[in-house]
Order: C-alpha cells, then structure tokens, then sequence
C-alpha cells in the first residue's frame, strides 16, 4: 500500500492534442479514489500514464516515496484491470489468476497460497477449475481482478471494468469491488464514466472535463456544493435541471427568482448560505433544481411562493417514485458547460422544445399526475442552486461569485 501523488500531470500528443492538463491529484495510502467524466475527458490517458502504458508530456507520478515518471511499467509495483478481461482462454481459473506469479518463478507453494486467499475473497473458490468460457461475464471480471489482487501490488487501478456487464451484475459487482477494496487497504484509483458508480464507490471522486480536474471531494460535497455548471449537471441521475432565470427584490425587500411566468420566493437561509447572491439582484442567474427537490403540489401543505405551473409532457413509473417531465416558460441555460453536458448525453442532437424547458422532477408514487394534466409543482427553494452565466462558477461567497 502507498500514497499516489499526481503533480502537474500533462499529456500532449504530437498534433498538439491535450489529453490531460496539469493534473493534481494526491491519492491516500488505501484510499478509494474515482475519476470520472464523459468519454475523451482524459481518465484514462491519466490511468495509463500511472500504470506507466503511456508516456508523460509533463509533472510528476509518486508512488510511495518513489517518482516513477521513468520507471517501466512492469517495475512500478501497480497492477491494473481493464474493460476487457483479457483472460487466457486455454486455461483455468487457478492458472489465470496466477499467472503473473507463475512468470515471476514464486514457488508453488506460495502461489497455491495466494490463489486459493484471493478466491476465497472474490467467491471464485468453486470454480478454480474452470475455464472462461464456462464462467458468467460477472465472474470472468473477476478472475481478472483476481489476477491483479494476486501480486498484492501498492496500487491498484481499474479501468471501467463493469462496463461489458448488464445493470443488474453491475451492482452486484461494484458490491463486491467495495467490499474487496475495504477488505485489502489497497490503494485505488477507478475510471468510469457512470456517475452512480463514481458516487457509490469512491471515498473521493474526482470529475474531469476536457483534460482538466474540475472538482474533487467527497461524493456527496459533489452533490451538494459543485463548484460549477458542469459538475451540478454530470454528478446526479437524472441531472440537476439547469434553466435561465433572474434575481430580484420586493418592496418588502424578499428576493425572488423570476421565470417568465412563475417566480420562487428565496428563504433567508439562501440569502445567508450565499451572500455573493446579492450582487445578482437584477441580472439573469443561472438556476439548478434537483429532481428530488420538487414534488407533486397536491402532496405539500404549505407550498405559498414555491410553485411552477405547467402541463405534464411525460411521467415515468419507477415504483418507488415518479419522474415527471413538465415544460417550464423560462429559457435554458445554454454556456459551454451546459452544451458539453448536452453533447455528452446526446441531448443536443434531440429536437428543444418549441418555448421554455423541460424539467425533471421526482415525485412520490402517491401522486396521481398522468401525461397531459396540468401540474402544478412545488421547488424546495432553500435547496437551489445558482452559477454565473458568463463563468459557470457556483454563486456561494465573493471569492467565487
């Protein structure tokens, strides 16, 4: 086990192509670190420059007390775990598994020892005989996990390994991935592009955007307090609604967030939380609403100064709750963050509504709203968020206004 410390870690291709910009990243010895971010943000070119699989243009790698920048990839004591799982087909789980060990003439024992430890930890114990072809995807994942496990390496690093599995092995699986990482201490640095994993697994994710590290932090401080657009939009399922919307002040001196036609009357509390609001009285905010901070107004007592009114385009029976889509008068944020949110889920090759946006919100499954009806929703407002259009940059305090 040890420390990994990424120092201004950069990666540029010959054509000028930044693939990674001055990374930093310090890792804790047993720490469970996710980088996360859309496909080609640089999380894996940064795994790879750890594992030592591709070169660095600048910074420096430190495992332990050793700067590995130079040190060949066999030699850096850190196994790895790809999507594919590359298992030889010839032979069974046991000589899969040790593999390695076998290369490097362990003795038997040892290498009996070893196997048979780390079978027991991954549930492979009965099928060490076996070869790949007669595993399920789910275990064939994990007797190449195993082959990584087996060399106790300082650090381990683990490349979407869930992504060829279908939903349900894939739960099971990030299970047993966080229960194995607990179990040994490893160090460990995972990349996935699917936030639930990152927010379910790591100690810390880490989210990346075009090369660059945006934010870093525990999973739920993500959720709670992103620094920026981007963050509040990738980090959630569904994402947080992002719409345009403007601050301003009463003759009684109450703020309001003002759509075109509805307006959400801000709580104290909010004007304390982010004092750096008061310089946006009478300019357009950005406005983030979590799917989970509305609900069906029918189900809420007090619901004064909290309500939008609109039609329900699309509702969503997942049993446990509702997601109601509903069209709001109020133009959709649209900065670079937003549109590489967009293009990230495919959203910007589907058709925008003809006026306003369209919201997400997740009611309870007591509420008897059908498509077509009008709904009227209530907004938790002392859970809203606020970004500068012009920077992307959360609205909290003057330091970062």
């Amino acid at each position: 086990m040890a420390e990994l410390v990424l120092a201004g870690l950069g990666k540029a291709y010959g054509d000028g192509t930044r693939a990674v910009t001055n990374l930093d990243l310090d890792i804790h010895d047993g720490e469970f670190l996710v980088l996360v971010g859309p496909s080609g943000c640089g999380k894996t070119t940064a795994l790879r420059m750890v594992a030592g699989l591709e070169s660095i243009s600048e910074g420096t790698i430190r495992i332990g007390d050793r700067v590995v920048n130079d040190v060949p990839s066999r030699d850096r004591d850190v196994a790895m775990v790809f999507q594919s799982y590359a298992l030889y087909p010839h032979l069974n789980v046991f000589d899969n598994i040790a593999f390695g060990l076998t290369l490097r003439k362990m003795p038997k024992k040892e290498i009996e020892q070893r196997v048979r430890r780390v079978a027991r930890v991954l549930e492979l114990a009965d099928h060490l005989d076996r070869k790949p072809r007669n595993l399920s995807g789910g275990q064939r994942q994990r007797v190449a996990m195993g082959r990584a496990m087996v060399r106790a390496p300082q650090v381990f690093l683990m490349d979407e390994p869930l992504s060829n599995l279908d939903a349900k092995l894939r739960v099971q699986m990030r299970a047993q991935i966080a229960r194995m990482q607990r179990d040994l201490g490893v160090t460990t640095v995972y990349v996935t592009h699917d936030q639930t994993e990152a927010m379910t697994l790591g100690d810390r994710v880490a989210v990346m955007k075009r090369g660059v590290l945006q934010q870093v932090g525990p999973p739920q401080e993500l959720y709670d307090r992103p620094v920026n657009l981007f963050v509040a939009g990738f980090i959630g399922s569904p994402g947080m609604n992002l719409l345009t919307a403007r601050l301003d002040v009463d003759g009684e001196g109450r703020h309001w967030v003002m759509l075109n036609s509805d307006a959400l009357r801000l709580p104290d509390s909010v004007l304390r939380e982010r004092p750096a609001l008061a310089g946006y009285v009478g300019r357009d905010v950005v406005l983030g609403i979590r799917p989970e901070d509305m609900e069906d107004a029918s189900l809420v007592e007090d619901s004064d100064g909290s309500l939008l009114h609109s039609v329900a385009d699309l509702v969503e029976a997942m049993g446990s709750d509702l997601l109601v889509h509903f069209p709001v008068d109020a133009e959709p944020a649209d900065t670079d963050d937003t549109r590489a949110l967009a293009e990230d889920s495919g959203a910007d090759d589907v058709p925008a509504p003809d006026k306003g946006t369209v919201l997400v919100g997740r009611f309870s499954p007591r509420s008897r709203i059908y498509e077509g009806q009008p709904v009227a929703t209530w907004v938790d407002t002392s859970r809203l968020h606020f970004f500068d259009p012009a920077t992307g940059v959360a609205v909290w305090n003057e330091e970062n206004r």
